[in-house]
């Protein structure tokens, strides 16, 4: 095993493992969640005749190209046909091409026929599409597919945020939604996402139950399709911008912010949202403001990467911007960096970002019956954040799905991932994670903190002064053989350890067996007093995952407490990845 780089100690300026971005690995799809991005082995017939059988029934000329120029290349053939692209929780995920274990128009087809025979008759699902190469086929596919089965469609109007779609499935009344994209992966790839009749994304039995459909589907060629579908017009994004009007967004004028869509689809829609809330129209950085699917300036299209934030920070610096904002190319997560004392800039981590939030939401709703909630991976800020402010809290597993299952009046959810979902004393606008609510309510955030004469960075640490300081950091461990993970949490589970970095171990649990309630999962969690380390195999990458935290209480000297925490980190991870080794 090797470790990844040194972990994050509330700074944001490292990238974070759940990116997506490094190459995908083939097989080991038993030892992860399925989220959908593993492949799973294609048995039946030789690889020449699945390749040829799929050529017969492939409806998109390139692909049969690609293809045709294969037949004779075994390699090939087998990186194709040998697997396929599973449908989990997280749909479908994985690079463009022809064959199964591609995204292309037959995986596609495939996946909405497998979708509708699952939905009530007469019922409606809603699709929408970001800006990669074939967002826009895969929906209309999509939409042909359903209607050919007897359902209605609507198809959204044009590449739009993946918080509009997850907003639209709710005001549409719709059964289910589909939103084709990559979020942040590379150019090369695709994906497909199903929410449900809640606006969340599906979990368990659910994607099981569409995997089976899918399954039982023949052909494409053979499918019914139909053309009656609805596109739907402006008047869904202007829902989606009332919607957003209930958020805890007044008196926002004055802030002056610097902003990245990051060749993504989310400048036009957060510029009205801020027009709206009366923000004054943000610095775009040109390079990066129109959709493009190469993402041609970042080497990654994600704000965590190493480097994607240049081009927002240095025109932060020229237009003396008061925040930062950047979202990733579907616009679901938001990025946040603010100035420095010393006239720098410091990228917040998802954390940070999420207890800041947390208290702003808190401070403008009311009633105890409030809920806020977060994941096992993330800070346990949130919860003393709650226990203050006396409302309810709650944890749940790693994946926004699940947050949105917690039950109560949710205003506020968040995962450490970059992931935040805001709410008035309605609830949550958006039963997903939504990019663009969360930079609304950042600039909200930061311009009462100006007026209150405070940066963000005086409200954290006025935070560390009152909850203590949680300092959260992560180990990701890269295999190249998975059985090396499987061996790994074996042995964590058969001989935890008595004590990390000289702290014991006060408790063990073994989230395979269920937790608090939770439903099991692959995990580990360690308590050790003020400090708590939770391990858990990717559900995407090749990689064991350790996130870490301590909890400092601090008195008057906050950068002390910091380095303090810093310093507990370093030793944990130490420990960590000696355990691990």
């Amino acid at each position: 095993m090797s470790t990844d780089d040194a972990p994050r100690e509330q700074s944001g300026n490292e990238p974070r493992e759940q990116s997506g971005n490094e190459p995908r690995e083939q097989g080991g799809g038993g030892l992860r969640e399925q989220d959908g991005n593993e492949p799973r082995e294609q048995g039946g017939g030789g690889l020449r005749e699945r390749a040829e059988e799929w050529l017969a029934q492939d409806p998109d000329p390139e692909t049969r190209a690609e293809l045709t120029a294969l037949l004779d290349d075994e390699d090939a053939l087998r990186d194709r046909f040998g697997a396929r692209l599973e449908f989990g929780t997280a749909g479908l995920r994985g690079e463009l091409g022809a064959g199964p274990n591609r995204m292309n128009r037959v995986t596609v087809m495939r996946a909405a026929a497998g979708l509708a025979s699952r939905l009530p008759a007469g019922s409606g699902v809603v699709i929408g599409f970001d800006a990669r190469h074939n967002s826009r086929r895969f929906a209309e596919d999509t939409a042909a597919v359903v209607t050919g089965a007897g359902l209605r469609a609507w198809l959204m109007p044009g590449p739009l945020p993946t918080p509009v779609l997850a907003f639209a499935v709710r005001h549409l009344g719709a059964a289910a939604g589909v939103m084709v994209t990559a979020s942040h992966n590379p150019p090369r790839d695709n994906g497909y996402k199903v929410y449900w009749s809640d606006g969340a994304q599906i979990v368990p039995p659910v994607d099981r139950e569409i995997s089976e459909a899918i399954d039982a589907v023949g052909r494409v060629d053979e499918l019914p399709l139909g053309e009656g579908w609805t596109v739907l017009g402006d008047e869904i994004v202007e829902a989606y911008l009332d919607a957003l009007g209930t958020l805890p967004v007044a008196d926002a004028g004055g802030v002056k912010v610097a902003y990245t869509p990051m060749h993504g689809v989310g400048r036009d829609v957060l510029l009205r949202a801020f027009a709206r809330a009366g923000i004054p129209e943000p610095a775009v950085v040109a390079e990066q403001a129109e959709p493009d699917p190469d993402f041609p300036t970042v080497a990654f299209p994600n704000p965590e990467e190493p480097g994607a934030m240049d081009l927002v920070l240095a025109l932060a610096a020229r237009s003396g911007a008061d925040l930062v904002v950047a979202n990733d190319p579907d616009a679901d997560r938001c990025a946040l960096a603010v100035p420095t004392r010393d006239g720098g800039w410091r990228a917040l981590t998802g954390d940070e970002v999420g207890g800041l939030l947390a208290e702003h939401v808190l401070r403008h709703t009311t009633g105890d019956d409030r809920l806020v909630v977060t994941t096992i991976v993330s800070s346990s800020l949130l919860g003393a954040i709650a226990r203050a402010h006396g409302v309810r809290f709650a944890e749940t597993l790693t994946g926004f799905k699940w947050i949105m299952k917690a039950e109560g009046r949710l205003v506020f959810g968040y995962e450490e991932a970059l992931g935040y979902s805001v709410g008035g004393d309605g609830g949550v606008v958006v039963h997903d994670k939504d990019g663009i609510g969360a930079a609304l309510a950042a600039a909200a955030l930061t311009a009462e903190a100006r007026r209150a004469g405070k940066s963000l960075l005086d409200l954290l640490d006025d935070q560390a002064r009152t909850y203590g300081l949680h300092a959260t950091a992560q180990l990701s461990i890269r295999v190249d053989d998975l059985s090396l993970i499987t061996e790994a949490m074996a042995r964590l589970r058969a001989e935890p350890p008595k004590e990390l970095a000289g702290r014991p171990v006060e408790g063990f649990d073994d989230l395979a067996r269920g937790a608090d309630g939770l439903p099991p999962t692959d995990g580990l969690r360690f308590r050790l007093g003020d400090a708590r380390v939770v391990v858990r195999p990717s559900g995407t990458e090749p990689k064991l995952k350790c996130y870490l935290e301590v909890v400092h209480q601090v008195g008057d000297d906050v950068d002390a407490a910091r380095e303090r925490a810093s310093a507990d980190l370093r030793a944990l991870r130490e420990a960590l990845a000696e355990l691990l080794s």
